[in-house]
């Protein structure tokens, strides 16, 4: 059957539609990071409410006379930061810019029972404060206080830096940016919701540009790299609307940089990777290419998705890594920390991060197993035999190896931050040299469905 000639033109101007909103978008969620702001009134409340609860005097014995920082102490904050959701919630002797308060450091450890920033555990014990050299001691029970005014006095002192370690506490959870202070103004918010429209206006775009190119050629449109480049954008951007959805918007923050490589990706397929529409070559007029490619495109889009995930974990276990060693006194406070600025603030935290990129690549792997099964069923098929370490059915093999090694690593031996993230990155990189080089570079069997198909 001849291509509609007139169907393949409305293809491709819906795909340069297509890269045009995409691109907008990209540019609106990146304009809502830069609108978007740390709020002074939500940190006061974030502090106001630990200030309510009881404040231990143990806890300010913990403010002591300075000393040099050691390895402990930032390993015991780094261990606190792994383990407390709202992350480094031991950094309390810290403020905006980084700096100890009035010349103290705060220990890294809970003194006597009692809890950090100041808390009290039910039932604290006697706890005592290093003051030039004078030891004064704190009644906790129904006794009275020691009835000595400089007793009192340093006690007083005591629960007011013990009353403004609990806010910069606060600040610090606000600093190392978990997304629970991001403050987002009314011109910020609006440029979201258009951003979200644009992607969504967009993704409708790119429907009708893929519709088309497959009425135009009354095919399935994925019979080539132009085309399968197409749709794994597609599914990317599909993932991400998907999650927006769930999550009732609280991933937005996703939206540029899964629209980045979104955008590039679409460039490269429109440039480099670009043939006009036509009939399928005779090896691949199969129903096995609805089945096949289908679980292949829907893998590796919400694949690209998980890569991008796992880069923005890292990024931002380095900075939580940089805002440990600031709470610790072992690194100077960078620019963007004492403005609370940038974009690493307003990220969610690391472990979130991580636990996101272990459920999406959870989906996408049993998807994935299907691609390669049905694959050597249908070569099978084709070719008389189920597998023949062809190059792509090799490294088809060897992606589906590293994700299913991290997901055991991640099951059974319990791994995940850094030694995860890199398993995550090395099984997207061979997803890719399946992809490009192999389809480019080394010839095989499936030499026909790269460029010129």
């Amino acid at each position: 059957m001849p291509v509609n000639s007139g169907l393949a033109t409305l293809s491709d101007h819906l795909l340069g539609v297509t890269m045009a909103v995409y691109a907008l978008a990209m540019l609106g969620y990146a304009a809502e990071f830069a609108f978007s702001r740390f709020g002074r009134a939500s940190a006061a409340a974030l502090a106001e409410g630990r200030a309510e609860r009881p404040i231990s005097l143990a806890a300010s014995a913990a403010l002591s006379v300075p000393a040099a920082p050691s390895a402990s102490a930032s390993a015991s904050v780094r261990a606190a930061a792994a383990a407390t959701p709202g992350r480094v919630a031991l950094m309390v002797g810290m403020d905006v810019a980084g700096r100890d308060a009035a010349g103290t450091a705060v220990a890294g450890t809970a003194v006597a029972g009692t809890a950090v920033a100041g808390t009290a555990v039910a039932g604290t014990a006697t706890a005592g404060a290093a003051t030039a050299g004078a030891s004064v001691t704190y009644a906790t029970d129904d006794r009275d206080a020691l009835v000595d005014p400089a007793a009192e006095a340093l006690a007083a002192a005591g629960a007011r830096a013990a009353r403004q370690a609990a806010e910069r506490a606060a600040v610090a959870e606000v600093m190392a940016g978990d997304g629970a202070d991001l403050s987002l103004s009314p011109r910020a918010r609006w440029i979201g919701r258009v951003a979200v429209l644009l992607t969504v206006l967009g993704c409708a775009a790119h429907v009708g540009s893929v519709t088309a190119r497959g009425l135009a050629a009354d095919r399935v449109p994925w019979g080539n790299m132009y085309e399968f480049s197409s749709m794994i954008t597609l599914i990317a951007v599909l993932t991400y609307l998907g999650m927006l959805a769930r999550t009732r918007a609280r991933v937005r923050w996703l939206g540029v940089f899964v629209m980045l490589p979104v955008v590039l990706y679409l460039g490269l397929a429109g440039t480099v990777l670009y043939v006009a529409a036509g009939p399928l070559v005779p090896a691949l007029n199969s129903y096995w290419l609805k089945i096949h490619v289908v679980a292949a495109i829907v893998a590796s889009g919400v694949f690209m998705v998980s890569a991008v995930t796992t880069v923005l974990y890292l990024l931002k276990d380095r900075w939580e890594n940089r805002l440990a060693a600031v709470a610790t006194g072992q690194a100077e406070a960078s620019a963007a920390m004492r403005r609370r600025g940038g974009i690493m603030m307003r990220l969610p935290a690391a472990a979130s991060l991580d636990r996101i990129t272990y459920r999406v690549i959870g989906f996408a792997f049993p998807v994935w197993t299907f691609a390669v099964v049905a694959g050597a069923i249908w070569a099978e098929a084709a070719w008389g035999r189920y597998w023949g370490w062809d190059p792509k059915e090799t490294w088809s093999f060897i992606t589906w190896v590293i994700y299913a090694a991290y997901l055991h690593a991640r099951a059974t031996a319990g791994w995940k931050g850094r030694r995860a993230a890199a398993i995550s990155l090395l099984g997207f990189s061979a997803l890719f040299v399946d992809y490009y080089l192999v389809n480019l570079v080394i010839s095989g069997l499936h030499s026909y469905a790269g460029v010129g198909a």
